[in-house]
């Protein structure tokens, strides 16, 4: 059994410190890694990474993340990214890595995403070279993490996961306004999960969304967003 504690958004500030570190402190007795879903700063500078970065270090277990949009806000994610390692973070973007803890191997695969929309109402990279550019970019972001879930399945890992920030499906954004949708997420990832497979999608963004959604493929899907799931942190149990 892997216990996998995740969430996103938590938006923290200068004001933030220690409100979730109590919680976290619990996570060596009810998990075996933390994920984080992006959003972990409100504006993307490295003062309130710092903040994270102390809310984090040696926690007992180990920490993946990816960042959202409000961590890009700054244009300082280099700098984010940095404050995060040094706190012992494992900082994705188009990337895979590794964890073991309690003698499981938890392979996680993660990146941002973009957004574009879903299925029958998405962008398409046609027209304007800044329209071309835009579904260029979720592509990309979406093809980085369909490499990364591909290089785990040689680790022989026990589960592997896909961390995003925005999200695979339209299920777990029911609640948002649907004018919004384009901008929340992309089926070009649910597209990279499918065909590279996983055991469970993580991702956040949606405030007003939904937890609980399915790939078309049938991989389990979850909006970890704080407003979301309402606590510091929820575990989800695989097999």
């Amino acid at each position: 059994m892997t216990r996998v504690a995740a969430v996103g958004d938590i938006h923290m500030g200068s004001e933030s410190q220690g409100t979730l570190r109590p919680a976290f402190e619990t996570l060596p007795d009810c998990a075996d890694v933390l994920l984080l879903a992006g959003d972990l700063t409100r504006h993307g500078t490295p003062e309130e990474a710092r903040v994270v970065a102390r809310e984090i270090t040696d926690l007992g277990v180990p920490v993946v993340a990816v960042l959202g949009n409000h961590d890009h806000h700054a244009d300082r994610a280099d700098e984010v990214t940095a404050v995060l390692r040094d706190a012992g973070a494992r900082v994705l973007e188009g990337e895979a890595t590794v964890v073991t803890h309690g003698g499981e191997r938890i392979g996680v695969a993660g990146t941002k995403g973009f957004g574009g929309g879903f299925a029958g109402r998405c962008a398409g990279e046609f027209g304007e070279p800044v329209m071309k550019e835009f579904v260029r970019y979720s592509r990309l972001r979406a093809d980085s993490l369909r490499g990364a879930l591909e290089e785990l399945a040689g680790d022989a890992c026990d589960v592997r996961i896909a961390l995003t920030h925005f999200s695979p499906v339209p299920d777990t954004l029911a609640g948002e306004p649907l004018e919004i949708y384009p901008f929340l997420g992309s089926y070009l990832l649910a597209e990279a999960i499918d065909s590279a497979g996983a055991d469970l999608a993580v991702h956040g963004h949606a405030h007003s969304g939904t937890e609980h959604g399915l790939t078309s493929g049938g991989v389990t899907v979850r909006n970890v967003a704080q407003p979301v799931i309402g606590r510091a942190f929820h575990v989800y149990h695989l097999r």
